[in-house]
């Protein structure tokens, strides 16, 4: 069942264009990523959604209803819509408990069971000042969730927290999707927040959709170079060397180039495989290293999983199976 519709969003500020002929739909129970460079209208569209920024053109429905911008209601927002910004803007001075209970609506049990699912029933009795980044994130997030709404919107909300507060906050999040089947629209700049949560990625690119797709294809089979510089580190292999590679025939190989992700090369000894290449530098990133391997005519980065490669070294370099993604060429490397 559809719940949100989002048809033809136009926004103009100051004469530029933040949000171009935007359209979409998001199922109910869906997980959708909103994902593209700062500054490429992402919160904006957000808070469009929300009802808290009036659209030049366009509409947004949820569940049929017309959400309607500042200029048209009284108190900005649409009832049954959450959104979560980047602070948790909770009232200063105040225990959590009281700040909950000005919000709650709902049966005691149910709403100890809420603070238990945000992992805050243990912080009730704390002024909000005495709080941490994450935990001020998560009484937040547990605030919208007392007024039982159908969508969430997230925007940014690991942005400001350090690695444990985030790790907390984002199976939080994936506990609240899951249990209580709740529609979450989610915008952050990092991948890793999105390639493994999301059901679906819309990727903006200066205020408009240049991809929709499931996490997999995103990642691997990007539409265009910037979508694939989002999503991780990645090669462009041309020429002889992507012949050797995967072949084509001479008129696709002139028109596009093969992409391939760090891990999806496989190294062997020199002798092992037509293409050969030379590693010119290793580095450690804790769990795997990223090597840079130097092809007669192109440099690409290869993920190992063990330090068994030292610069200098001549290796044989494939593909695994599948692997690749022909791609248009960016005109910059033609």
């Amino acid at each position: 069942m559809e719940l949100l519709s989002v048809s033809g969003i136009r926004l103009e500020e100051r004469g530029q264009e933040v949000l171009q002929s935007i359209s979409f739909t998001q199922q109910a129970g869906q997980k959708l990523a909103l994902a593209g460079e700062s500054g490429t209208g992402k919160s904006t569209l957000l808070q469009v959604i929300a009802g808290l920024i009036q659209p030049s053109v366009g509409t947004v429905l949820v569940q049929g209803q017309r959400v309607r911008g500042p200029a048209d209601t009284l108190v900005p927002g649409h009832p049954g819509v959450a959104y979560l910004t980047q602070t948790s803007e909770l009232p200063h001075s105040l225990r959590v408990e009281q700040v909950l209970r000005y919000a709650n609506k709902q049966p005691a049990a149910a709403a100890h069971s809420l603070y238990e699912l945000c992992r805050i029933d243990h912080l009730l009795a704390r002024r909000t000042e005495q709080l941490s980044g994450g935990e001020q994130q998560r009484v937040a997030l547990a605030r919208l969730l007392l007024s039982t709404p159908q969508l969430l919107l997230l925007d940014e909300p690991y942005s400001n927290l350090d690695r444990t507060h985030k790790q907390v906050l984002q199976q939080v999040i994936a506990d609240v999707s899951s249990r209580l089947n709740i529609t979450t629209l989610l915008v952050s700049h990092d991948p890793a927040d999105i390639l493994s949560w999301a059901d679906s990625i819309l990727v903006l690119r200066k205020g408009h959709i240049v991809q929709q797709d499931i996490p997999e294809r995103i990642y691997y089979q990007p539409a265009t170079e910037y979508t694939a510089a989002l999503f991780g580190d990645y090669s462009l292999v041309r020429g002889a060397d992507r012949q050797a590679l995967k072949p084509v025939s001479a008129r696709r190989a002139d028109a596009t180039v093969l992409l391939v992700r760090p891990e999806q090369f496989q190294l062997g000894p020199a002798k092992n495989g037509p293409l050969r290449g030379t590693v010119r530098s290793v580095r450690f990133f804790g769990s795997y290293y990223i090597l840079e391997v130097e092809l007669p005519e192109t440099i690409v980065r290869v993920r190992a999983e063990k330090d068994a490669y030292r610069p200098g070294t001549v290796v044989a370099v494939s593909l695994k199976s599948r692997a690749g993604w022909d791609m248009k060429a960016p005109k910059d490397i033609k």
